[in-house]
């Protein structure tokens, strides 16, 4: 019988569908209630723009440490970190005071940027369905296209992920 050569497929991993493109403008409160604008940030480089959940939760609390700690070595890599959630800018205040954060975090309450960058989706709790932030990095150059999408992160060791993705990229 003659030996037949079995072959496995394994699925391209697509990347996002916004990977290439431009990434759209937006305009938001930061912690001190100045209004950002992607522009603004792009115009001091690449950026790392992440959108989170809720300020002081655990894997919140620990994603914005991480990048916290990260941020001098993705500085190096010529990038910001700039953080979204739904958030008042008072709120973000004393997140960033608690915890020593160095970078701006910005205030989106209507989830309006979230939609547009599609993390706004449905998530299930402890079987309970509701509406919220998808925890996802976007890498975005200093041309303003995204280059990198992290989606559905986990925290531990995602800041070094994207300190590698950066190097790539430069």
């Amino acid at each position: 019988m003659p030996k037949t050569k079995m072959t496995v497929k394994i699925p391209k991993t697509s990347p996002h569908e916004m990977e290439g493109r431009k990434a759209p403008p937006f305009e938001l409160p930061d912690m001190d209630g100045r209004t950002v604008s992607l522009e603004g940030l792009l115009k001091h480089g690449a950026l790392v723009l992440y959108f989170y959940p809720k300020d002081m939760t655990p894997g919140c609390t620990a994603e914005a440490c991480d990048f916290r700690d990260a941020a001098p070595r993705l500085n190096r890599l010529g990038a910001q970190v700039v953080g979204i959630s739904g958030d008042s800018p008072e709120f973000h205040r004393k997140f960033i005071g608690k915890h020593g954060l160095g970078f701006p975090l910005l205030s989106d309450a209507g989830n309006r940027v979230p939609r547009i960058y599609d993390v706004y989706k449905k998530k299930s709790l402890y079987g309970r369905e509701f509406m919220g932030i998808e925890r996802t990095t976007f890498l975005v150059d200093r041309e303003g296209v995204i280059r990198k999408i992290f989606s559905k992160v986990k925290v531990a060791g995602h800041a070094d992920a994207v300190a590698e993705a950066l190097k790539t990229l430069s």
